[in-house]
């Protein structure tokens, strides 16, 4: 009788929902009404809530709404959700987030991002690649309860902005963690 470690158990956990998930392709499902009917609404929430980031659109070449993203970890960690990318208010492709960590952590949440790309080469960059992973040219602004998002000067001169917002949830730890996002038809 074998004894199965921890990490051992983890990481067949990540092996076995990465073989489920490229179970299904889509075709013939509603998966992608659902995915626009979420990203109107959390783009109706988000220009409702925080009235600021209607200046992010308006000067952005497009934008990737990821209505609900979720995470859990317990010393490794994942997360993933599904959106649309919008260009002049019109979705023109459909995209997944996967989230990995590797920590010190504890904990589940989930909220909502838009990817607001602020110049042409961002947007052809990011529409090209193979499977785009979130880097150091992204300028993070998270909006807390209560919080102001605003669209600085400085924040404009980012190629990406990412608005963080509708948390949920309690994840705490110290992690080293990554996202990467992949065109998918769902």
């Amino acid at each position: 009788m074998s004894n199965i470690t921890r990490r051992g158990f983890a990481l067949s956990g990540l092996a076995a929902a990465g073989m489920t998930a490229a179970c299904g392709n889509g075709v013939g499902s509603n998966a992608s009404s659902e995915i626009d009917a979420r990203a109107d609404t959390t783009l109706d929430y988000l220009f409702t809530e925080y009235p600021n980031t209607l200046d992010l659109k308006a000067k952005s070449t497009g934008m990737l709404v990821m209505p609900l993203i979720t995470e859990a970890g317990f010393g490794f960690g994942g997360g993933y959700g599904r959106g649309a990318l919008r260009i002049n208010d019109a979705t023109v492709d459909y995209y997944s987030a996967t989230k990995g960590s590797v920590g010190l952590q504890i904990g589940a949440q989930q909220h909502a991002h838009v990817l607001f790309f602020m110049t042409d080469g961002a947007l052809t960059e990011f529409r090209s690649s193979n499977g785009w992973a979130a880097g150091a040219g992204v300028q993070y602004v998270v909006a807390n309860e209560g919080a102001n998002i605003s669209a600085e000067t400085t924040n404009l001169l980012a190629p990406v902005i990412a608005v963080i917002f509708g948390q949920a949830g309690l994840k705490v730890g110290a992690t080293l963690e990554g996202i990467k996002y992949t065109r998918i038809i769902p």
